[in-house]
């Protein structure tokens, strides 16, 4: 395949990552405003169109007032209040549909116009399997708060969602940096590439946790730091029988959970970052090794922020911001990863 054309496909994987990134950053509005639950019905296309006069507008709201978010949390929500959150369900999805649409076009017109190769045409539709799933698992999501129980959505089905949208970003990148970084050359290899995917995977298993400690609440269950209610390992963890129960639904050991990686992670970032320090080809190259670093500092600072603010409303900012810094230590750390492994 020519470069040119590598570069284009290249551009358009880059940019669908980009979209993917803001569609998370939604999910996370979406779900910080309590707005997940607004639009009832699942219409693939009918649903693209929001309600278009005051009927239907009422009777989108009459749905939604027979789960029990409405009867528990949003009693007191009028036809305005209830219009607030839709719109951020309503963004949601309809940019959901932008993705699938910024992925099929291009992907036509690369295969009408032959700039795909052969061996790369099943990894674009694999791709595209997986933007299908995410679809899938967002609505399977949102089923689990359609009743007259729940007052939100299943947190490990909300961990699930979001995991699934990470896998989707990363194999993006991976296809993009395929096809746009093999003229870097790399002089110096790392030698600790299974410390970079242990790291990774005590990441992904963070994320987990984040989605646990976000659809539980489970901040309120110890607003301090760095002990945990007056105490650096909370009685009642360690003396409670492990089960997949608790480490799943336990509030404290959630977040005990979630403080431990966070704690790991950063070590272990800082042992990559000292190990590599052969590493220092260019300034470019200088600059994604130092990456790590600086973000695992920056997300542990926001995250303590975001911990010690969870009781009143600037929380959702700190929250946000906290979600983010995350996926780019992420994108950084598969960067690493994929230049090391990368062949000269």
């Amino acid at each position: 395949m020519k470069a040119k054309e590598n570069k284009q496909i290249a551009s358009w994987l880059y940019f669908g990552a980009f979209i993917i990134i803001i569609q998370i950053l939604l999910g996370g509005i979406t779900r910080l405003t309590g707005s997940g639950l607004s639009i009832t019905e699942w219409q693939p296309l009918l649903g693209t169109i929001p309600p278009l006069n005051q009927s239907d507008w009422q009777e989108s709201f009459d749905k939604y007032k027979e789960i029990a978010q409405f009867h528990l949390v949003n009693a007191h929500f009028t036809l305005e209040d209830y219009k607030s959150i839709f719109f951020w369900e309503w963004l949601h999805r309809n940019w959901a549909r932008f993705i699938g649409l910024a992925f099929i076009i291009p992907l036509i017109y690369f295969v009408i116009r032959r700039k795909i190769e052969k061996k790369l045409l099943f990894p674009l539709l694999l791709l595209f399997a997986l933007g299908l799933l995410q679809a899938i698992i967002g609505w399977i999501m949102v089923k689990s708060g359609l009743n007259d129980v729940n007052i939100k959505v299943n947190h490990i089905r909300l961990s699930i969602h979001f995991i699934a949208a990470l896998i989707l970003l990363c194999y993006t990148l991976w296809l993009a940096f395929s096809l746009s970084l093999q003229h870097i050359k790399m002089r110096h290899r790392l030698r600790f590439t299974k410390l970079n995917i242990v790291i990774l995977i005590l990441i992904g298993i963070q994320m987990i946790y984040g989605a646990f400690m976000a659809g539980t609440s489970a901040a309120l269950a110890a607003v301090s730091w760095p002990d945990m209610n007056g105490s650096i390992f909370p009685s009642g963890i360690f003396s409670q029988k492990i089960s997949l129960t608790t480490i799943t639904n336990d509030l404290l050991t959630i977040q005990f959970i979630h403080r431990t990686l966070a704690y790991l992670i950063c070590i272990a970032v800082i042992i990559l970052y000292l190990k590599s320090s052969t590493w220092k080809i260019n300034k470019t190259l200088s600059i994604i090794r130092l990456l790590p670093l600086l973000l695992v500092i920056l997300q542990c600072i926001i995250g303590i922020t975001t911990l010690l603010n969870s009781v009143n409303g600037s929380y959702k900012s700190y929250a946000l911001l906290h979600q983010f810094t995350g996926i780019l230590l992420l994108i950084s750390l598969l960067l690493f990863l994929f230049l090391n492994l990368k062949k000269s």
